[in-house]
């Protein structure tokens, strides 16, 4: 399992993956879910990827080899003129990759899970942010739905409805996509660090940030023992219920 979440902000994009893959109790290991495609000053692109890693890896690895054997002539992710075509790029590479597994796990009653997002913008173009399913479709994020989820979402989720929104800063919504992964990795042990983060301001046509967030990087571990502790107190302050005075109906 996985967690990997996508903000679409009016300043930028805000991207957070884990790494944890688990093939059952003795088969957990680490492989990265995010991957940048970036040409500074033309172009900024990042994909992040949940669901049946082999299925995953083989949407990424169509994808880099029609770059690296396509030549000019090839629409690539490297020379597509909007993030649609980009989007329709990916989504071509699902249903290349479901054309060659997607009987055979179909067979084994595996079938074909795979997830994406993909978020970023071209020169020229403005910033965009997708959600690209099993069967190659997929849908935009608006102002009114500024955020995707994929793999283990349901732990995270509150946090970002109850707060996030399109104007909510880069720096607040690197907070919150932190908090939204702390949710996850203490609820699920199918999701694990290390974490892979991406900031990118709107137009900049470069990434702002690209780094690797471990357990015990000291901004993470302080954020989340904060956000444990303000959880806690505020339980601690609610009214307490004043049930003992009053009859219901059964």
């Amino acid at each position: 399992m996985t967690y990997c979440v996508g903000m679409l902000l009016s300043s930028g994009l805000v991207m957070l993956s884990d790494s944890r893959t688990n093939a059952g109790m003795d088969h957990i290991s680490t492989f990265r879910k995010m991957f940048v495609w970036e040409v500074p000053g033309e172009r900024v692109i990042t994909l992040m990827t949940a669901g049946n890693l082999s299925i995953s890896q083989t949407v990424v690895n169509l994808l880099k080899e029609r770059i690296a054997e396509g030549g000019e002539s090839a629409e690539t992710l490297l020379n597509a003129t909007s993030m649609f075509r980009v989007a329709q790029l990916v989504g071509d590479a699902v249903g290349q990759a479901r054309k060659m597994y997607g009987e055979a796990l179909e067979a084994e009653s595996r079938g074909f899970n795979v997830s994406l997002i993909l978020g970023g913008q071209i020169k020229g173009r403005g910033l965009r942010l997708f959600q690209i399913y099993s069967a190659g479709n997929f849908i935009e994020a608006t102002v009114e739905t500024p955020y995707f989820q994929v793999g283990e979402t349901k732990y995270g989720k509150p946090i970002l409805d109850r707060v996030l929104n399109h104007n909510t800063p880069l720096t607040g919504a690197m907070k919150l996509a932190l908090i939204s992964m702390d949710s996850t990795l203490r609820s699920n042990t199918s999701v694990g660090a290390p974490l892979n983060l991406v900031v990118y301001e709107r137009d900049a046509l470069t990434l702002a940030m690209n780094r690797i967030i471990r357990e015990d990087e000291p901004y993470f571990h302080t954020i989340r023992h904060m956000w444990s502790n303000a959880l806690h107190n505020a339980y601690v302050d609610l009214p307490e219920p004043d049930w003992r005075q009053t009859s219901f109906d059964v």
